[in-house]
């Protein structure tokens, strides 16, 4: 198996601007979605490089009505201490994420449960796929969750990415996008709402992409300061590494 790293992860967005230090990623479909309107570190930046990447990135912004900056640190990275003290004095969120992979015959089946159905969204599904991801989204603002609607309807008809519902004893409970490119099939979107969870439903909706892309490397990103991640490594996830980010938000 080759090497998966950051570079496998599936960016909605595009490169609009790239140079020896960053490349800019822009989206202006969904201005408000911050994954997909950052600019991405190539090699670590000093506090004066990077004030200058955080002036333009923010003067881009701020001309299409845009309210946060957000930024990828080099992948494997740690942030050196004169940098990471400054992001924290200049009220910079900070975060990282880990990169995990598994072959599909590694990992660990749980019993077939008779009460969840995993579907592919097609047809009526798709209103379902559409109301149970909605209340979600409605958590980062009705702007948000409504530009989310029409990304969705995007993605929808490309072709390689399916759409994932799962149903609780005939009840939408959770949903995941799989994004199939190459020889990897990277699971993203993935929740379980709340009342739904621990009863294996997760785990069903994982091992339905384990058999429907059973050629591919599974791969996900998910966040190194969250508990799925605990998850993972027990299914047999392998570790691949960290990215750090920031981000800032900005007032009216």
């Amino acid at each position: 198996m080759r090497e998966i790293t950051f570079e496998d992860i599936y960016t909605i967005g595009d490169v609009i601007f790239e140079n020896d230090m960053y490349r800019h990623v822009h989206y202006p479909e969904m201005l408000i979605r911050y994954d997909s309107n950052f600019l991405e570190f190539k090699r670590m930046p000093s506090v004066d490089q990077f004030t200058s990447a955080a002036k333009y990135l923010r003067e881009f912004h701020h001309d299409r009505g845009q309210k946060h900056i957000k930024f990828y640190f080099p992948p494997n990275m740690q942030i050196p201490g004169d940098l990471n003290t400054y992001l924290k004095d200049e009220g910079f969120s900070l975060g990282f994420m880990e990169l995990y992979s598994i072959d599909p015959c590694e990992f660990r089946k749980k019993m077939n449960l008779e009460e969840v159905n995993v579907k592919e969204v097609e047809g009526q599904d798709f209103e379902k796929f559409i109301s149970l991801q909605y209340d979600q989204d409605l958590e980062y603002g009705k702007e948000f969750a409504d530009q989310k609607v029409e990304l969705q309807k995007r993605q929808f008809k490309d072709p390689s990415i399916v759409q994932l519902l799962a149903y609780f004893k005939g009840e939408p409970a959770g949903a995941a996008d799989v994004i199939s490119k190459g020889d990897t099939a990277e699971i993203d979107g993935f929740f379980v709402l709340e009342r739904f969870q621990r009863r294996g439903i997760g785990s069903c909706i994982q091992q339905y992409v384990m058999e429907r892309f059973h050629d591919k490397t599974i791969i996900l990103v998910a966040d190194g300061e969250d508990t799925p991640r605990e998850m993972y490594l027990k299914q047999n996830y392998q570790y691949l590494g960290f990215q750090y980010q920031a981000q800032k938000v900005f007032g009216e």
